[in-house]
């Protein structure tokens, strides 16, 4: 006999472990209405990172742990993505029509070409997205490789966390599927979402309801932290205390923050530039700006000035109900942070779980 009540979506945490914070979401995604059941933002203390690879696995583990503590899972199942220079995301242009050994073993080759690395050094999948607008009788398909190293010590930390990843992503795909779920709801329109983090800085560009470019970029809010440990001759990590806390002079923003505001403004101007270049589209005319950078007061307001842009905040719980259990205030302050978590969190309703 067929249930009468509907299976309901297995959730799962969608995890986000950046380079100074560890982020995480809960969603309920069963309803036609999106719920955020819980959501959590934890430092990590000290220079844990080098170019993203972890130096300071204490650090994090200790990050996980406040993380579960907080987010209270109901089971382990956790997605989470990786970034960086060993992480290589590109399109490829098939034969049509060939079986799944045969379309794996063309993969092979193609990536034995594009990846600098020896495969047996990679984690390597594939994924046919469709007949391809440019290769006339070719089909595309997303080749993605991660380095060993840089997956498996993440896995390892999340597991004693504990949480059990059942999914791996990248970032930059993440954050495009999330802007198209949760971002401006005009597909038919260019849309532009960057993504400014403490290290790196992202660029995704989504017209018609799917993604056209990513890139990332060398550059993020660790500079911001950089100069002012520098200039007060402070330690970092005494900076990064402050502005989570809210506790930073008022003097770093009115005096220090816009110089460094200029910088963010040349560096996404150079972003835009290269979108242009490589896909030959017209200049955007507004983007929306998401990622702890994010969070310095007044960043989109100035950005628009600056540039003559439309710089909106991307909150990805925008249209969402939040569980009474959840602080919505804080939740709404540190949104824009949470956007890949917030993706991550969305992969409950992908066919591996039907």
């Amino acid at each position: 006999m067929k249930s009468l009540f509907p299976k309901k979506a297995k959730t799962i945490i969608g995890l986000d472990i950046g380079t100074k914070f560890v982020k995480a979401c809960s969603l309920d995604l069963s309803g036609k209405e999106h719920k955020v059941l819980a959501f959590a933002c934890e430092p990590i203390q000290g220079m844990a990172f080098a170019e993203r690879e972890i130096k300071d696995f204490d650090a994090i583990s200790k990050a996980l742990k406040k993380v579960h503590m907080a987010v209270k899972p109901k089971n382990k199942d956790c997605a989470i993505a990786v970034a960086g220079s060993s992480v290589i995301s590109k399109s490829v242009f098939m034969e049509p029509d060939q079986s799944d050994f045969e379309l794996e073993t063309q993969i092979e080759l193609e990536a034995d070409s594009l990846i600098p690395y020896p495969l047996d050094e990679v984690y390597l999948d594939f994924q046919e997205i469709g007949p391809s607008s440019t290769h006339v009788g070719k089909v595309e398909v997303l080749l993605s490789a991660a380095h060993r190293d840089l997956l498996d010590s993440r896995i390892t930390l999340v597991r004693e966390a504990p949480f059990e990843p059942v999914v791996v992503d990248i970032e930059s795909n993440v954050l495009a599927d999330t802007f198209i779920a949760f971002g401006d709801k005009k597909k038919n329109e260019l849309g532009i979402c960057i993504n400014l983090g403490a290290s790196i800085m992202q660029v995704s560009a989504i017209e018609n309801g799917v993604a056209i470019y990513s890139k990332e970029h060398s550059f993020g809010v660790n500079n911001f932290v950089q100069d002012l440990a520098m200039l007060h001759n402070i330690e970092t990590q005494e900076v990064e205390t402050q502005l989570a806390s809210n506790t930073a002079p008022e003097s770093w923003f009115t005096e220090n923050m816009p110089v460094f505001l200029a910088t963010v403004q040349q560096q996404i101007q150079r972003a835009l530039q290269m979108f242009v270049a490589t896909t030959h589209k017209q200049m955007p005319v507004a983007f929306s700006l998401c990622g702890g950078g994010a969070n310095l007061p007044g960043i989109c307001e100035t950005l628009s000035k600056e540039m003559g842009l439309d710089v909106t905040l991307f909150n990805p719980f925008a249209d969402m109900s939040v569980d009474s259990k959840v602080n919505q205030e804080k939740l709404m302050t540190i949104a824009p942070q949470l956007s890949i978590a917030a993706g991550l969190a969305t992969r409950s309703l992908s066919e591996w779980q039907k």
